[in-house]
């Protein structure tokens, strides 16, 4: 996740401080004023022009925040701790938009707290669902609210270690008018993965449970568990005629996110599982490995690498491409280019990139980056498009925001949302493949080292 941009409540809270601190200076005033008046004899002869133009100023600027305070008191919500009263229910409506009439949300919380069938109503609860619904609004699967159990999870990831079965999710294509939650990529090694999970599988109920409607973190809340416990995903699989059920165990998921080998043949081989904080010191030892033993051949693999940060990203990139762009963010039509930083000690390397369709954000900027500069060769299936960029950011109960601010494109203006990255060779890996036992992207890169 890229950087972090504050998504504040209210503009006008933040600017409160500033008037507060003038205050502080206009305060002397005050002061001095307070002791003329106790001396009315000498008021007019102490009180000098300065004076004067400092009351004033003081008494316009309260006046003012009097004014902003009335206005922004409804939308001051404080959020919840354990189980608090959520108070300041004003009218805000003209703060929003004419069209809106803002009053109505604490109408229809004011009508669950008092008529709901199972009460008491827990108010953390409205509070937190009423964000979530805020968020879902954009109808975009990329941005999401988080509550504070649900972000630590999230943090949590991006660590390298979490609970669960080991897969990335996302919201599924409409299948028969349903909308269903579709694995993007079941970690390596993860139980996910040991259970036969697969990229493109379609989940349609867990544990029996239909989760048509569900958000990607109503089915990441519900699939995770405690370690050791099972859960059954019902799953409709391409190629397959009728849906099925796989049981998996739950287990604590560590990843590192990067391994190599250096085969008989000559050819090294880097797994990037996906782009986390340990992902750059162990590419660069990868690197420093290879380069050492010489090689000139050497695969990549992103298979099923769902992505993650950005800038471990752009440092493995910068391997092959020297001080050129390796990605370009649009912003609302204004573009920023994302430069290598490094020596492209890998330049000089015949190199393949393996993808399919479980390779997605960070992993397709990686791959269209080598691929717009002729610096590899791509192999394998499109990969998924997901080219959109997430912000994130925390608020201090815990809870954090995650929202779509740009997308990516790769550095000769490709999109990469939606599209994907097209491989310079199509490898298919199917089912039979899979039963076969049989590894025919591998197979392609090596022949293709072999050959060129």
């Amino acid at each position: 996740m890229p950087d972090v941009y504050i998504l504040d409540q209210n503009v006008v809270l933040r600017q409160f401080p500033i008037y507060i601190n003038r205050l502080g200076i206009y305060s002397q005033y005050m002061l001095e004023w307070r002791q003329c008046m106790e001396d009315k004899n000498s008021f007019l002869k102490r009180l000098k022009p300065g004076h004067w133009i400092g009351i004033i100023t003081a008494a316009i600027a309260l006046f003012y925040i009097g004014y902003l305070v009335g206005n922004v008191q409804g939308m001051r919500s404080l959020v919840p701790e354990g189980e608090p009263h959520v108070s300041n229910q004003g009218d805000i409506s003209q703060v929003f938009i004419d069209d809106l009439d803002f009053l109505q949300f604490w109408q229809v919380w004011n009508l669950i707290k008092d008529n709901y069938v199972n009460r008491p109503v827990s108010e953390a609860d409205l509070f937190y669902g009423a964000l979530e619904g805020l968020v879902d609004g954009l109808d975009d699967p990329y941005s999401v609210y988080f509550d504070p159990d649900a972000t630590a999870q999230f943090t949590a990831d991006l660590d390298g270690t979490f609970y669960g079965i080991g897969a990335e999710i996302g919201l599924a294509d409409e299948y028969l008018g349903e909308q269903y939650i579709e694995v993007v990529a079941p970690l390596a090694g993860s139980p996910a993965e040991g259970a036969g999970l697969a990229a493109g599988d379609v989940i349609t109920a867990v544990d029996g449970e239909d989760v048509n409607g569900w958000t990607v973190t109503e089915a990441v809340m519900t699939i995770r568990g405690e370690i050791g416990t099972p859960v059954v995903l019902t799953i409709i699989r391409a190629g397959v005629e009728s849906s099925f059920d796989i049981e998996i165990i739950r287990g604590e998921i560590t990843i590192d996110s990067v391994e190599w080998e250096i085969r008989n043949d000559g050819i090294a081989v880097i797994d990037i599982y996906m782009f986390n904080e340990d992902t750059v010191p162990l590419f660069q030892e990868a690197a420093q490995e290879i380069l050492e033993a010489g090689i000139d051949d050497l695969v990549i693999d992103l298979r099923n690498n769902p992505g993650g940060l950005l800038g471990a990203a752009i440092s493995v990139a910068s391997y092959w491409v020297d001080g050129e762009p390796v990605v370009i963010e649009r912003i609302r039509g204004v573009e920023t280019e994302f430069f290598a930083s490094g020596s492209a000690r890998f330049a000089n390397l015949n190199t393949v990139v393996l993808v399919n369709g479980g390779s997605a954000s960070g992993s397709e900027i990686l791959a269209g980056a080598l691929q717009d500069y002729g610096a590899a060769v791509i192999i394998g299936e499109q990969t998924f498009g997901k080219g959109s960029v997430q912000e994130f950011h925390e608020f201090e109960d815990g809870s954090a925001v995650k929202i779509t601010v740009a997308e990516w494109l790769t550095p000769l203006g490709r999109s990469i949302n939606e599209i994907g990255i097209v491989p310079d060779m199509i490898v298919e890996f199917t089912l039979e493949h899979l039963n076969a036992e049989e590894t025919p992207q591998i197979d392609a890169a090596i022949d293709y080292l072999q050959t060129h």
